[in-house]
């Protein structure tokens, strides 16, 4: 294996990379309703062209730099690097870094047009998720996490960073909690009953439609917890490691978080939350 690249050269080029994705994404946009032009787990779970695209983009860029490391995407799932030509081949891994991307996470609100979705780039080293990057695709802010660093926000490329800290809730009567519903229906029916049962014991509930933008969120401490069934290790990987750099706990129903079900909260009030959701039947 060749030696590990630290965390800082990881970011820099996840950032560059995020950024060009979401300058591309914001360009590709048409006017009025993006078309659909396939669904994954149900007929309401759409893929857009400009999914696919971004995606390629991602991986190219990243190849063409690092052509050893390998990738887990949303569009085009686990494979090696992007064909780099005769001098290039393609990945086997060596480097021991996978990176973990998604697109565009929030495509429906990206169909509809709707201002909240995000690029989300992270680094892997021997499985351990070392970095994280997710770009507001509208806004252009940047949320970025090193592991054992912290996490950070800057609102634009030229702007200072601005070190993320979760907040704490007094109890979960006082919570604002984020959450998100999965497109198969069984799944759905059982995790409505369990949001509506959460409903009568924490402040309110926000379904934005973006989990890498609720662990930003949640590290900003723009929401107090998260929880939802459902997502795939690409919506995790980058927003829940800027969420743990900021204090936040984030698990599973009975260890990593996973898709059975995906847990979030300060650390201060993780406990009391996780009882939470436990009891109503998530």
């Amino acid at each position: 294996m060749t030696a590990l690249p630290d965390g800082e050269e990881l970011l820099s080029l996840a950032v560059r990379t995020a950024r060009d994705a979401a300058a591309y994404v914001r360009a590709a946009r048409p006017e009025g309703r993006v078309q659909v032009a396939a669904t994954k787990s149900s007929d309401t779970d759409p893929v857009t062209a400009i999914d696919r695209a971004t995606e390629r983009l991602v991986r190219e860029r990243i190849a063409a730099e690092r052509p050893q490391d390998t990738f887990l995407g949303e569009e085009f799932g686990e494979s090696p690097g992007e064909e780099l030509g005769e001098e290039g081949g393609r990945a086997d891994g060596a480097s021991g870094v996978r990176w973990v991307v998604d697109p565009i996470d929030g495509t429906v609100n990206f169909v509809y047009g709707l201002r909240h979705s995000a690029v989300a780039i992270a680094a892997e080293i021997d499985g351990e998720v070392e970095v994280g990057c997710v770009v507001d695709i509208a806004t252009g802010h940047e949320f970025t996490a090193v592991r054992g660093q912290g996490s950070y926000l800057r609102e634009a490329p030229d702007s200072d960073l601005v070190r993320l800290q979760s907040v704490a809730p007094p109890s979960a009567s006082h919570a604002l909690v984020a959450t998100g519903f999965n497109y198969v229906p069984e799944v759905r029916a059982h995790q409505a009953a369990a949001v509506a049962r959460l409903l009568l014991d924490v402040r309110d509930i926000r379904r934005t439609g973006s989990a890498a933008l609720d662990f930003c969120a949640l590290a900003a401490g723009r929401l107090d917890a998260y929880v939802e069934q459902g997502l795939a290790p690409w919506d995790i990987a980058a927003g829940g490691l800027v969420a743990r750099e900021a204090g936040v706990v984030v698990a599973g129903l009975d260890g990593p978080p996973d898709e059975r079900l995906v847990l979030a909260a300060p650390e201060p009030f993780a406990q009391e939350f996780f009882r939470l959701v436990r009891a109503c039947g998530f």
